[in-house]
């Protein structure tokens, strides 16, 4: 079946195929006839699949011909970089409908998100939490809202949105019609989707959660005191062209970020600490190629979006498997091939085995001819332990305390 087949608005289909989409992905084509009918869905797909369109396109194409000036739909989302990313895709899709579009997020001023309410944009894209924030000064009453989309729901349960996600519900009118996207199905999301949706389209694409087929993955198992000059040695030798890393904290980000600019790698990093306009810079630099590496925490694992982006570095394995699968997920988009490599120490050992038996296959172990895995005295922790960090601190401070008394 291509996009011609599928009976959307002219002009929905001509921004798809100015795209350059010719023929829809398996989630787009079995999400997309029913969601056109009005149907509520229940959708479980890889990361990486194509989802955003599935929703996207049936909300738009119920859109187009309705007179502007009121909010009709709202789309959930757990990140502010996958609500910036979600606004990205509706914006290009709709180019041509004169359909319009705001996100919502914390990080930013509020200003021009309440313009964006008062002047009832047609689409809104907002994280829960500023979301509440709105309601709670009277800025978005959404009393004309139809259509109503919760995407990554796992991850915003992840991220403790549960109890604001019931929250905005609470707020907004029930839906004519909901979309409910989850790359996993935790019992508290089985709950809620119990509880809103109706008779839904249920479409689950894979039995097991797993990385897109055509990312090849790799361990690397290594000392953890080497992992960042491997991770350089990779760089340098031309294993890796550009890359997605991920950290475990934020102090580790900057840390890798750091060393990779040292060692001549052109790298910036996006994480919680951050300012939004860091963090936009930042991404927008990556996409472009500015920079060869974006270092990054879990917080962009549902949220970036990079246009045949070659590899993805977990630098620390994730504590669950499920984060794993929504890192890698970030290459081998849209039926695309991708590289995803897990530097491994040997006290994340416990944590390869889980995503191991969740992904139901074991992961090949490389090894970098050439690179020097033994460690040395030299060589310190590239994280400083918190409370050795927090004793650092009081002893740099407990002179002037002296002098001061």
């Amino acid at each position: 079946m291509s996009f011609s087949a599928i009976e959307l608005h002219p002009t929905l289909l001509k921004g798809v195929d100015e795209l350059g989409f010719t023929t829809p992905t398996p989630i787009q084509s079995h999400a997309i006839p029913p969601g056109l009918e009005g149907r509520d869905l229940l959708a479980s797909a890889a990361t990486g699949s194509g989802k955003t369109a599935a929703f996207l396109l049936p909300i738009l194409h119920r859109l187009v011909d309705l007179p502007r000036g009121t909010t009709r739909a709202l789309v959930l989302a757990p990140t502010r970089e996958l609500a910036l990313q979600l606004l990205e895709d509706l914006r290009a899709l709709a180019r041509y409908t004169g359909i319009k579009a705001a996100a919502v997020y914390g990080g930013v001023g509020m200003g021009p998100q309440v313009t964006a309410f008062r002047r009832g944009v047609d689409v809104i894209i907002a994280t829960p939490g500023r979301l509440l924030d709105h309601f709670q000064q009277g800025h978005s009453p959404l009393s004309g809202l139809q259509y109503l989309v919760l995407d990554e729901a796992d991850r915003m349960l992840d991220m403790g949105f549960l109890p604001d996600i019931r929250r905005v519900l609470r707020h907004v009118p029930k839906p004519k019609q909901t979309f409910f996207f989850s790359a996993t199905m935790p019992r508290p999301i089985e709950v809620l989707t119990r509880e809103i949706l109706r008779n839904p389209v249920k479409i689950s694409l894979q039995r097991r959660a797993a990385p897109a087929a055509g990312v090849s993955q790799a361990l690397y198992p290594v000392p953890g005191k080497r992992k960042g000059a491997l991770l350089v040695e990779c760089l340098k030798d031309g294993r890796i062209d550009d890359a997605l890393v991920f950290t475990r904290t934020k102090h580790r980000a900057d840390r890798v970020c750091k060393l990779l600019v040292r060692n001549g790698i052109a790298a910036e990093r996006i994480h919680g600490n951050r300012s939004q306009p860091q963090r936009t810079k930042a991404l927008a630099g990556f996409k472009a190629g500015k920079y060869r590496v974006l270092v990054a925490t879990d917080i962009a694992a549902r949220g970036i979006d990079v246009e045949a982006l070659g590899h993805v570095v977990n630098f620390d394995v994730p504590n669950v498997p499920e984060d794993y699968i929504h890192r890698v997920g970030r290459t081998g988009r849209a039926e695309l091939t991708g590289n995803a490599i897990t530097l491994v120490a040997p006290e994340e050992e416990s944590n390869v085995g889980q995503i191991e038996r969740a992904v139901g296959s074991k992961i090949p172990r490389e090894r970098l001819e050439g690179f020097s895995y033994a460690t040395s005295s030299a060589e310190g922790p590239l994280e400083v332990p918190r409370a050795k960090h927090i004793a650092a601190i009081r002893a740099r401070r407990a002179p002037r305390r002296k002098r001061a008394a």
